[in-house]
Parts: structure tokens; C-alpha cells; sequence
């Protein structure tokens, strides 16, 4: 391989700077909207909006990556990110905020999606599993760590404060890129145009099997957005718990994506992946319909809660691996746009959850009434996916 030595340290910095970010503000919502004026449903549009923006960016970096390299294309999304990342810490009002959140994720996407690639671009097939490997680790540490870090922040200094810690991480990330890393992209007149990438993208969207999969896994997977949203006004303002409390609520529910990832590390090489991915599913929708349960009949408490979410998110680590599998399968040819879409569609149906948990005026309703429908329709489109790919 031409560059055998790019840091690994530093491609994890990377990409968990985009993870990080995406739930780092969310024990600080109340608190920001207090300062801003604004209501419950614009503070958590800039959750949503982040993921919207993450969704939006898997579909541009890898073809913009492709035609002008890595690293430019990397360094550019370290700037906006830093960039957006001073914008969100000045924000003036709500407005200016949301927009700055979405600038900031379509930087903070850059190092998601080209620290994957760095990686492949740089190792033989199988020490690029195992560094893809950390990758993926460091995708889901971000959401566990990141309420811990805001909460603490926002407490002790102010909500403004997240974001220059933000904005001071984006410019460590692109001072060490600029000294460390390499151009690792492999030149050539063979990069895939537009119009190739476009005949990707409709073949994957013809077939019935990948759309199954691939809205299954954005619901099954994502929907846990709408809870994280909505947390800090269910166990502040509904359960009545202290604002520093949130982020150890939120990294018990994260934990729940740690131990399902293992456990479906072990299932899988015993068992048929749809049938894991099914059954871990079930999980997920028998911990929702206890949760709108709970919250219906006015039972829910802390101890519910958590213990809901804890196992509706084991649910989701163990289900996650199985439903991009068998999504970036369905046809060999284009693998790499199957992932891209795949991304797209995961990270757009979190958006939506998020978006909808700011609907109403009860906050843990909102959510578990989204986790339940979210695990309904994932449950169907499984079935119907699993169908297609049978009868092909």
C-alpha cells in the first residue's frame, strides 16, 4: 500500500469529533432555550438537523473524495466544522443556531466518511477490518460520552461552552491533519462520474429488498434519536431529576449499543443474520411498547425509563450489524454507493424521529409512541425485505 503509516490515533480523533458532536449539546437544550427565548421543539431541531445534516453528507464526501482526493476534501470539512462549531458558541437567537449546527455536521461528516476510506486506502483487507473495526467503535462512543461531557460543561461554564470546546477540537484535528496526514486517494482517470453514481443510486433504489433493509435499519436503528432529543426535558422537567443527572442516563442507554454490538458479534457466525436481525428487533419493540405503556397509564418513572430504553438500545446494537449487511449485499456491484445510501437513509429516519419527539407538549409520549411505530414498521419492513431477497 503507498502510505502504510497514517496515524490510526488520528483518523479515530477524526471521526469521533463528528459523533461527538452530534449529541454533546443535548443535556444543555433547557438551559440554551431558557437563554435563546426559543421553545422545546426549535432547541431539539438542532439535534435534528445535525443528523439531517450527517445524512446529507454521506452522499456527497465519497464522490467529492473520489474526484479531488482525501485529504483536501477532509481538511475543507475540518474548517467548516471548526467554522460552524465559533458560529453555534455566538449564536445570537435559535435561528442562528440551528444553521450553525448544520454547517457543523456537514463539516463533522467529512471525518465520519474519510476516515473510512483513509483506512481501506491504506491496509490490506484484513488489518482494514480491524481498524474498521475502531472505527465503528468510535462512532457509537461519541453519543455515550458526549451527554457526560455536555452536561458537565453546561453546569459548570455555560452551554456556549460546549461549542468552543468544539470549535478548539476542530482545530486540533485539522493542525495534526495538516502536519500527519497524507493524500492516500489512488489517482487515475478511473473516478466514477456523476452519471455512473446517479445508475447506483436508482438500481439500489429499484429493489425492493435493499429499500426494505434499508428503512428497517433506520428505524430500528435511529429512532433512539427521538428519546435522546427528548430526554433532558422527560428527566428534568416531567421526572424531575437535576440537569447533571442527564448525560448518566444517557451513557446507561448507550451502553445498551456497546453490549448488543458484542452480542451480535457472537450470534452471527451461529446464526442465519435475519434471524439475529428479527429477533433483536422484537427486543427493541417489546421495551417500546412497555415504555408507551408506562407513560400512558402515568407509571413512568426514572427506573422505567432507563430500563425501557436500556434494553430497546440492546435491541439496536444487536439488530444494526445484520440490517447494513444484508442491505450492502443485495447487489455486489455497487457496494460502496449501498453503503452511502444506506447511511443516508439511517441518518435521515433519525432525523425525522428527532423532529417528531418535539411534537406536543409531552415529551416521554412523544418519544414512545415514535419508538414503538419506528419498531412496527422496521418489524414489517424486514419481513418484506427478506421476501424480496427470497424471490430473487
Amino acid at each position: 500500500m503507498p502510505y502504510p503509516n497514517v496515524p490510526l490515533w488520528l483518523l479515530a480523533l477524526i471521526t469521533f469529533s463528528g459523533t461527538l458532536a452530534m449529541h454533546i449539546f443535548v443535556p444543555a437544550l433547557p438551559q440554551a432555550g431558557a437563554d435563546l427565548g426559543a421553545s422545546q421543539a426549535a432547541m431539539q431541531s438542532t439535534v435534528s438537523l445535525y443528523i439531517l445534516g450527517l445524512a446529507l453528507g454521506q452522499l456527497g464526501y465519497g464522490p467529492l473524495s473520489d474526484r479531488f482526493g482525501r485529504r483536501p476534501v477532509l481538511m475543507g470539512g475540518l474548517v467548516v466544522y471548526t467554522a460552524a462549531g465559533l458560529a453555534a458558541a455566538l449564536a445570537p437567537d435559535a435561528q442562528a443556531l440551528i444553521a450553525a449546527r448544520l454547517f457543523q455536521a456537514l463539516g463533522g461528516c467529512a471525518g465520519l466518511v474519510l476516515g473510512r476510506a483513509i483506512v481501506r486506502d491504506t491496509a490490506a483487507p484484513q488489518d482494514a477490518a480491524r481498524r474498521l473495526a475502531l472505527m465503528n467503535l468510535m462512532v457509537t462512543v461519541g453519543p455515550g460520552l458526549a451527554p457526560l461531557v455536555g452536561g458537565a460543561l453546561a453546569a459548570s461554564t455555560g452551554w456556549r461552552s460546549i461549542f468552543l470546546v468544539l470549535c478548539g477540537l476542530g482545530v486540533v484535528n485539522f493542525l495534526f491533519a495538516w502536519k500527519m496526514l497524507p493524500e492516500t486517494g489512488k489517482p487515475g482517470p478511473a473516478r466514477p462520474g456523476s452519471a455512473t453514481l446517479a445508475q447506483n443510486y436508482l438500481k439500489l433504489i429499484r429493489s425492493p429488498a435493499f429499500i426494505g433493509y434499508s428503512i428497517g435499519g433506520g428505524c430500528a436503528t435511529t429512532s433512539m434519536y427521538a428519546f435522546i432529543a427528548a430526554a433532558p426535558f422527560i428527566f428534568i422537567n416531567q421526572l424531575h431529576r437535576p440537569e447533571h443527572e442527564v448525560g448518566i442516563y444517557l451513557a446507561l442507554l448507550i451502553s445498551g449499543v456497546w453490549l448488543g454490538s458484542m452480542l451480535a458479534s457472537r450470534l452471527i457466525p451461529r446464526m442465519a443474520i435475519e434471524k439475529v436481525l428479527v429477533r433483536a428487533n422484537w427486543i427493541s419493540v417489546i421495551a417500546a411498547f412497555i415504555l408507551l405503556g408506562a407513560t400512558l397509564t402515568g407509571h413512568l418513572n426514572v427506573f422505567l425509563a432507563v430500563g425501557c430504553m436500556f434494553f430497546f438500545t440492546l435491541g439496536v446494537g444487536t439488530a444494526a450489524p445484520g440490517a447494513l449487511t444484508q442491505a450492502i449485499s443485495v447487489n455486489p456491484h455497487v457496494i460502496g454507493s449501498a453503503s452511502g445510501l444506506y447511511g443516508f437513509t439511517q441518518m435521515a429516519t433519525g432525523a425525522i424521529c428527532t423532529a417528531l419527539a418535539g411534537v406536543g407538549n409531552n415529551p416521554a409520549l412523544a418519544a414512545a409512541m415514535i419508538l414503538t411505530a419506528s419498531g412496527v414498521i422496521a418489524q414489517l419492513s424486514f419481513w418484506l425485505a427478506g421476501r424480496a431477497r427470497a424471490a430473487t
